[in-house]
């Protein structure tokens, strides 16, 4: 929460209940933790419609990630014929959730969806 606002640090929302999320799984379920130090002076805060975005956002830059990857010849999960397969559904899922929402994502750009989105098509599924 910007302590001096008390908004959402991605949208500026007030006046609303706002959450962090710190501890949980990445998109192919590895372990992540987040937390803040205590010495964070400046940790995020999002009301209930980014948190949902940030999470968007993390499966797209996990995923992102993991064909960066596959494209440099390094070990990816996406190098897994039902990974790469969730992976793609995941993205179509997060498009059509950012075209759902009446205003831009401040989080996650639908273009950069769409772009990996036609990469993943192109690229040749492992087996």
């Amino acid at each position: 929460m910007n302590l001096s606002t008390g908004s959402c640090n991605a949208c500026g929302a007030v006046g609303t209940a706002l959450m962090k999320f710190s501890l949980g799984k990445d998109f192919f379920g590895r372990p992540y933790d987040r937390l803040s130090p205590s010495s964070d002076q400046s940790p995020k805060w999002y009301c209930e419609a980014c948190s949902m975005q940030k999470n968007l956002q993390r499966d797209f830059r996990d995923i992102r990630t993991e064909y960066d990857k596959l494209t440099a010849g390094h070990g990816s999960e996406l190098s897994r014929g039902d990974e790469f397969r969730r992976a793609s559904l995941r993205l179509r899922e997060i498009s059509a959730l950012l075209s759902a929402t009446p205003q831009q994502s401040p989080l996650l750009a639908s273009n950069d969806v769409t772009l990996l989105i036609e990469r993943l098509n192109t690229a040749t599924m492992p087996v």
